[in-house]
């Protein structure tokens, strides 16, 4: 879906900026998302710039920082840039690039990042917890994504890290995620202090999401006996429809569906 995204404002780049026709040709699977090659296409190199200031400008990353609570160090982080790279709509890969064009890191620390793969940090977020297959992204939640709006892939999966103020009788309503059509794979409690009495406590959830899900995913803390309102509430919209399957697109398909 990210290299669908990046094609798509590649070539609205040629559009934009008038240049002429031409035909690609296997070379531009190739291309380096930083620097263009000495023997390039002059025309590829500007609608491979439009295309990342389009896509991923320097303030969208920078918004994304602030909401997060991410920092500059927290780039040379794998964990953190990979999370980035979804909420931006991105390849983990170009991410890294463009967070170097953008001087947030150096070239040589966006090399090093890149030799951290997806993979390892999807099985790092999914712990004992594991799926079929690993093509799907994994996303991973906190108070801080309230009221945002997530578009994955089918395939995705989600796992929630959110405080709980046990101590006090307040807990995260998981019954609402079931409800929604998420089934809950995995369900687990990490202290914060390790020597403290009735504080606080992180409730890590992870949930495979109905598939081509659209909607809202809403959790409450709340006391389970008690008729206030919540404590905290978690609430995303999510459109996990994904990109487009072989044959007739779902715009068509309704369409036709809705002429019959």
């Amino acid at each position: 879906m990210s290299i669908q995204r990046f094609t798509a404002a590649h070539e609205l780049g040629h559009f934009r900026l008038q240049h002429q026709p031409s035909l690609d040709d296997e070379s531009i699977l190739r291309r380096m998302p930083l620097q263009a090659q000495p023997t390039g296409d002059f025309q590829e190199v500007e609608a491979d710039a439009f295309a990342v200031e389009f896509m991923m400008p320097r303030w969208l990353v920078a918004w994304h920082a602030t909401r997060q609570g991410w920092t500059v160090p927290d780039f040379r982080r794998p964990s953190a840039v990979y999370q980035l790279s979804l909420r931006i709509g991105a390849s983990y890969e170009a991410t890294c690039w463009t967070l170097a064009r953008h001087r947030f890191i150096q070239a040589t620390q966006a090399r090093e990042l890149l030799q951290t793969k997806p993979r390892e940090m999807k099985v790092a977020l999914l712990e004992a917890y594991q799926p079929q297959d690993y093509r799907g992204d994994v996303w991973l939640l906190t108070e801080r994504d309230a009221g945002a709006r997530i578009d994955g892939s089918r395939n995705d999966l989600f796992v929630l890290r959110l405080e709980e103020h046990s101590g006090g009788g307040y807990l995260w309503d998981i019954d609402q995620l079931k409800e929604s059509g998420f089934a809950v794979v995995r369900d687990d409690l990490q202290a914060i202090d390790a020597d403290g009495v009735g504080g606080p406590v992180i409730r890590r959830v992870t949930a495979t999401p109905p598939d081509t899900y659209r909607g809202r995913l809403a959790i409450d803390e709340r006391r389970p006996w008690d008729p206030d309102p919540p404590l905290a509430t978690l609430a995303v919209d999510l459109d996990l429809t994904g990109p487009e399957q072989e044959g007739l697109s779902r715009a068509e398909r309704r369409r036709l569906l809705e002429a019959a």
